[in-house]
């Protein structure tokens, strides 16, 4: 019966605090036509999910979300330093990283926390889902941004969601 309700009950949330949070009140039109939203959305949109969504470690992905807000105020910052000290020394250019993931929510969620850090934009991803082409604003060494990349975002987007 819930299942029925709620096809995507982490959704529910989201966006229901999502609209609470855009339109700044908790006045009571404002949470009941929030929380309408929140049951009605999922549920229209259920029978366009491929997959059904499982977060295997919630907790994992409540850290993620600091560590990628934590990586894109170090991003700002460092892109900030190269564009105002060293423009004629910038490398920009593009990788290729090998994923792991087999999810395409997971393999979604690396490419957009990809471009949501400034300096770096999820390009292309291979027709065989097996790497992301990234476009990086400066590169001194390839192979220690995609380990980077690996290790911060895959690694536990693999845990949370395979």
């Amino acid at each position: 019966m819930m299942k029925s309700i709620f096809p995507h009950p982490l959704l529910s949330v989201a966006l229901w605090l999502i609209w609470l949070l855009l339109n700044n009140t908790v006045a009571l039109g404002h949470v009941v036509l929030g929380a309408l939203l929140a049951i009605f959305i999922p549920w229209f949109s259920a029978g366009f999910w491929q997959e059904k969504v499982t977060i295997r470690r919630p907790w994992l992905l409540v850290k993620y979300v600091f560590v990628v807000i934590y990586q894109i105020l170090v991003a700002n910052m460092m892109v900030a330093r190269l564009i105002l000290t060293n423009q004629e020394k910038l490398h920009p250019g593009f990788l290729s990283v090998p994923l792991e993931l087999t999810s395409p929510l997971a393999i979604s969620l690396l490419a957009n926390t990809i471009s949501l850090t400034p300096g770096t934009v999820s390009c292309d991803l291979s027709e065989d889902q097996k790497s992301l082409l990234i476009h990086a604003l400066h590169i001194e060494d390839a192979d220690a941004i995609i380990t980077e990349i690996k290790q911060l975002f895959e690694k536990p987007l693999k845990e949370i969601f395979n």
